[in-house]
C-alpha cells in the first residue's frame, strides 16, 4: 500500500460540505422541560471535525446554504468566522414564515444515571437544498485547491438532494486529486424508506473514499458488514470482533487506505469508557478504552475524526494519528459546545497522557 500522501499547493487544508444549524441546551445538564434559561450555539458534525484543524491553525472551507436574511443565519456566519474558517453558499429566500429555516437541536447533556436527550427539529431544513450546480467544483477542487474533503453520513442521507451533492462532490475530488474521508455517522429515521437508494450511494462513497470512519454500528447498520454487538459493559473484550469487522469492510471496500473506528461504554453519563481502532497499511493500532470524564457527550465522535485527520494532514506517524484523535475526542467532550476548540497541541497531547495538572 501506498505512504498515504496529500496533494501539494492547496488553499485549503479541508473541504467539509454541511448544513448548518442551532444547538439550544439548557444550563447545569438540566432536562429540557425543567428549563427555562436556554444557551444557543452554531452547529453541524461536519464542521465538529474541521474545528480541530481551525483552530490550531489550518486553512479550512466549508461549503453550506443560508436562509436569505435570517438573524441565524448571521449568528452561523460570525460563528464560522470566530472559528477561522471560511464558508459560501447560497442565499436561499425563506418563502414566508412557514417556509425554509436552519435545524434545531435541542439537547440536555444529562446527568450521572440521567442519560443525555436530543431532540431533533429539521422541519424546513434550508440544508437539504444543497446542490452541487450551487457551486464551482471546478475553481474550488482545480483552482484553489483541497487536501482532504471530510463526508458524513449525516449530510449524504438528509434528502435525494444532499445524497446526489455528497455524490458529485466525492467524484469531484476524486477528479482533482484530493483525499475523501467519509465518516458514515448513521441516523436510523434519516433512512426510514430511502434504505436501498441510501446504501447503494453510501456504498458508492465508500468506494471513492481514502479514510472510513464509523463507530461500533454504522459499518453494520450503513453496510450491511457484520459486526460485533454495540453497546455493553465490556466494550473492551470485542476488540478482536471489531477488527474482524473492518477487515470485511476492507475486502468490500479496498479502494481506502485508512479504516477506523471508536469505542464507548458508558458507564453513567459522566463517565465512559473510551478507545478506538484504526488499520492502516497493514498495520492495527488500537487505543484500549479507558475512562474519560464527560461533561457533554454530543460531538465526541466528531472530535475524534477531526484530531485523527488533521495529525494525518501534518505528516505524523500513523500512531499519532489515532492517539490525537483520541484526545480531541475526549477534549470535545469536556465541552458545552459540541466540538473542541484545542488551545494548541500541547493541550491535545497532556490529555492523552492523562496529565490534567494545571498549566502556568
Amino acid at each position: 500500500m501506498a505512504k498515504f500522501e496529500f496533494k501539494q499547493g492547496c488553499k485549503y487544508a479541508m473541504l467539509v460540505p454541511t448544513s448548518m444549524g442551532l444547538r439550544i441546551t439548557p444550563g447545569d445538564g438540566q432536562p429540557v422541560q425543567c428549563s427555562d434559561v436556554f444557551k444557543l450555539y452554531a452547529t453541524s458534525a461536519e464542521t465538529n471535525v474541521a474545528s480541530v484543524s481551525s483552530y490550531l491553525g489550518l486553512p479550512v472551507k466549508v461549503l453550506t446554504t443560508f436562509v436569505e436574511g435570517s438573524p441565524f443565519a448571521a449568528f452561523i456566519k460570525a460563528n464560522l468566522r470566530s472559528r477561522g474558517m471560511d464558508f459560501e453558499g447560497v442565499e436561499v429566500p425563506q418563502g414566508g414564515p412557514w417556509g425554509y429555516r436552519h435545524q434545531i437541536n435541542v439537547a440536555d447533556s444529562g446527568f450521572g444515571s440521567r442519560g443525555p436527550r436530543v431532540w431533533n427539529d429539521r422541519a424546513g431544513e434550508v440544508g437539504r437544498t444543497l446542490n452541487a450546480k450551487d457551486f464551482d467544483l471546478d475553481r474550488i477542487f482545480g483552482k484553489e485547491g483541497v487536501q482532504i474533503v471530510h463526508l458524513s453520513g449525516l449530510i449524504a442521507a438528509l434528502s435525494p438532494e444532499t445524497t446526489k451533492f455528497c455524490l458529485e462532490i466525492a467524484r469531484a475530488a476524486k477528479k482533482y486529486g484530493s483525499k475523501v474521508s467519509f465518516d458514515l455517522n448513521y441516523r436510523a429515521s434519516f433512512w426510514i424508506g430511502r434504505e436501498k437508494e441510501l446504501h447503494d450511494a453510501f456504498s458508492e462513497i465508500c468506494s471513492i473514499a481514502d479514510v472510513l470512519i464509523g463507530n461500533e454500528e454504522d459499518f453494520q447498520l450503513c453496510l450491511g458488514i457484520e459486526g460485533p454487538e454495540a453497546g455493553g459493559k465490556d466494550i473492551a473484550a470485542k476488540i478482536e470482533g471489531f477488527k474482524e469487522m473492518i477487515n470485511r469492510v476492507r475486502k468490500e471496500y479496498p479502494n481506502a487506505q485508512v479504516y477506523a473506528t471508536t469505542l464507548r461504554q458508558v458507564n453513567h453519563t459522566n463517565s465512559h469508557n473510551w478507545g478506538a481502532i484504526m488499520f492502516e497499511d497493514g498495520n492495527w493500532h488500537v487505543v484500549e478504552p479507558r475512562e474519560i470524564h464527560v461533561l457533554d457527550r454530543i460531538g465526541g465522535g466528531d472530535g475524534f475524526v477531526g484530531g485523527l485527520l488533521y495529525a494525518m494532514l501534518r505528516g505524523w506517524e500513523p500512531e499519532k494519528w489515532i492517539q490525537f484523535g483520541w484526545a480531541t475526542g475526549a477534549l470535545a467532550t469536556t465541552m458545552l459546545t459540541d466540538y473542541g476548540q484545542p488551545a494548541d497541541e500541547d493541550q491535545v497531547w497532556s490529555i492523552w497522557k492523562g496529565n490534567a495538572r494545571v498549566k502556568r
